[in-house]
C-alpha cells in the first residue's frame, strides 16, 4: 500500500463536474460554469489556494449530488444545499463544484488534486 500523498499538479488539469468544470493549477483553481448554469445566474470564478481556509467536501451518493467548496474569508461558513442566501447556495458559489453519483471517480481525483495543491501552498513551519 502506498500511503504517500499525491504530488501537487505541475501542469493544469481539468475535471468535469455537474454543469461546471474546474481546472487545478499549482497555485489556484478556476471554476467555469456551463452556459446553461450561467443562464440560471451561477457564476464562474477563480480562487488562489493561498486564500483557502478549508476544503469542504460532500461525497456524491445515489440520492444527492456531492460538492467541493473551497472556503475563503468571503464565505460565512460551509455551504448548505438549500439556502436563501445566495452566498450559501452550493451551485451558485463561484468557489464550488458539484458532482453527480456517475462522476464519483472524477470527484475523488479532483479532491486529491486540490488537497495536494493546497498542501503545497500552505506555509511550512
Amino acid at each position: 500500500m502506498d500511503f504517500s500523498k499525491p504530488a501537487p499538479p505541475s501542469e493544469p488539469k481539468s475535471y468535469k463536474g455537474h454543469m461546471a468544470a474546474a481546472t487545478v493549477y499549482p497555485d489556484r483553481v478556476a471554476f467555469k460554469r456551463s452556459p446553461l448554469a450561467r443562464l440560471g445566474g451561477n457564476r464562474s470564478g477563480e480562487v488562489l489556494l493561498a486564500a483557502v481556509l478549508a476544503i469542504n467536501i460532500v461525497e456524491p451518493t445515489g440520492w444527492v449530488n456531492g460538492h467541493v467548496h473551497l472556503q475563503t474569508a468571503a464565505d460565512a461558513g460551509p455551504l448548505r444545499i438549500a439556502s436563501k442566501t445566495s452566498q450559501q447556495a452550493v451551485a451558485g458559489n463561484p468557489r464550488s463544484i458539484m458532482f453527480s453519483y456517475g462522476q464519483r471517480e472524477t470527484f475523488k481525483e479532483f479532491v486529491a488534486a486540490v488537497q495536494a495543491a493546497w498542501e503545497a501552498q500552505r506555509p511550512r513551519l
